[in-house]
């Protein structure tokens, strides 16, 4: 039996640092799972699912745990997932002038309606036709399989026309 577990990751940014992350795993009969992982204002982060043999886990533990004398903070827990109910998986794209409440006003409209966001990317980048900032954001969303569809792009531009962003539902 396998045990998978979820770990963040943070850590001053330098080479090497996911091979020793990986050779832990792989060390105590891990298997890498899924992970997303950034340099974000000189700092590694991640976030990481790994699968173990149940007997290992107790082992790998406090392995990453361990590495913290490395430079590498390690935040391990069990995933307890339960099986997923029917969702309608969402697309949202977002860009706009950069302004404070962008990512609270569309998380909250969200959240209201019991959506979760399985990924979400955002960045600064500069405008084309000006030297202002523009916000972008992506995000892949999971729905309850009776979110009204309309009710929510009605939501999602009311947010858009308030923020003067463009938000686009697929």
């Amino acid at each position: 039996m396998t045990t998978s577990l979820v770990l963040t990751v943070i850590a001053p940014d330098k080479p090497g640092l996911v091979e020793l992350i990986s050779n832990t795993v792989a060390t105590h009969q891990g298997n890498w799972l899924e992970s997303s992982m950034s340099r974000l204002a000189g700092k590694f982060a991640g976030i990481l699912t790994v699968a173990v043999p149940e007997a290992n886990c107790p082992a790998l533990i406090n392995a990453l745990n361990a590495l913290e004398a490395q430079g590498l903070k390690i935040v391990t827990e069990v995933s307890n997932e339960p099986v997923a109910d029917q969702r309608k998986a969402l697309t949202l794209e977002l860009v706009g002038h950069d302004k404070a409440g962008i990512v609270r006003d569309l998380s909250q409209a969200l959240a209201n309606r019991h959506i979760n966001v399985e990924r979400l990317s955002t960045e600064l980048v500069s405008g084309s036709m000006s030297a202002e900032e523009l916000f972008k954001a992506q995000a892949d969303l999971l729905a309850p399989a009776d979110t009204d569809l309309d009710e929510l792009q009605d939501a999602l531009e009311a947010i858009a026309s308030d923020l003067m962003v463009d938000i686009t539902l697929n």
